[in-house]
């Protein structure tokens, strides 16, 4: 995988990010699972029942990008396993972390 593969999912949006991702629910625990079709997949140790889902997601990417879970904002897909995220976060940090949490699930 090329960098600028990674970077697909990432995109500015003011003075934050836009990240795509695919979600997938109902995992044994929260973790990403690569790239998948130009967004990152992350499988959730939380059902899609009432909101939990999305409220899990949100804070599992605050907590790993060190930003308040005021932050992070689902704008498109909440009731969709893709969604769109929007993070208060500079693009640089977005994209280190971006970068270390797919080496790590490789």
């Amino acid at each position: 995988m090329k960098p600028s593969d990674a970077l697909s999912c990432l995109s500015t949006r003011g003075d934050g990010v836009l990240l795509q991702l695919s979600v997938m629910p109902n995992a044994k625990r929260t973790q990403v699972d690569g790239l998948h079709d130009g967004a990152l997949r992350v499988r959730l140790a939380a059902p899609p029942i009432d909101g939990r889902a999305n409220e899990a997601l949100v804070a599992w990417l605050a907590k790993s990008l060190g930003v308040a879970r005021r932050d992070v904002e689902v704008v498109r897909g909440e009731s969709s396993r893709r969604k769109q995220v929007a993070i208060a976060v500079s693009f640089d940090v977005a994209a280190r972390w971006l970068a270390e949490v797919l080496k790590t699930s490789a």
